[in-house]
């Protein structure tokens, strides 16, 4: 009996030193956020990263959370949501919401990260926007329709108090659950800033959200 309990208490002491340790290695890697944001995924553990087109961290972090997304757990829901963080952001933001709208974010998202970053196109007006849309196969009256539409106007709102609730100062930021905020500033490197993510949505997991 008295081994039985060496062992199991052996074994507690373990888990919960290396939780511990667990804890200390992502310590100083995140923020809490306070008050916590309401969630819209429902049981499932919500991740929102929050980027600029023009911003060359985000570009350089979008192989990552690609790579992410590709082994991302199904108790996950990952939402993009174009920062407007400065009025300049907004033409770009609403050409977020232009893909989506139309269904075609696998085929906008990407190539206008590497026609700003890696062509070096100036792409940051509606005029700009149009011609790099139209070259994709989206239709000018399609995109000057959304593009100007109130339902656009309403997620640019909408994005904009995402970003003031968040007291967000930059971008890429990346929210879990409502609860959570890192970035890779904070992580030291896009690598660690995955892992802090990964390590954020398990403690999640844990508490059942």
């Amino acid at each position: 009996m008295t081994k039985t309990i060496n062992v199991l208490a052996t074994l507690f002491f373990t888990v919960f030193l290396s939780t511990q340790i667990g804890a200390q290695e992502y310590e100083g890697k995140f923020q809490l956020i306070q008050p916590n944001q309401p969630t819209q995924t429902g049981d499932k553990i919500e991740v929102i990263e929050v980027f600029w087109y023009g911003c060359p961290h985000c570009y350089a972090f979008e192989p990552y959370i690609e790579k992410w997304l590709e082994t991302k757990a199904d108790d996950v829901e990952f939402i993009r949501i174009p920062g407007v963080l400065n009025q300049n952001w907004v033409p770009q933001s609403k050409a977020y919401y232009v893909a989506e709208k139309l269904g075609v974010v696998d085929k906008i998202h990407k190539p206008l990260f590497d026609a700003i970053h890696k062509d070096k196109k100036p792409l940051y007006t509606e005029a700009e926007l149009e011609k790099f849309f139209t070259s994709h196969g989206v239709s000018k009256d399609e995109f000057r329709k959304i593009f100007n539409s109130n339902e656009l106007d309403i997620k640019i709102r909408q994005a904009y108090f995402t970003a003031r609730n968040y007291k967000l100062t930059g971008v890429p930021s990346v929210m879990v659950n409502g609860k959570y905020l890192t970035t890779a500033t904070l992580a030291k490197s896009f690598d660690s800033l995955i892992e802090v993510i990964d390590y954020l949505v398990e403690q999640e997991r844990k508490t059942g959200n």
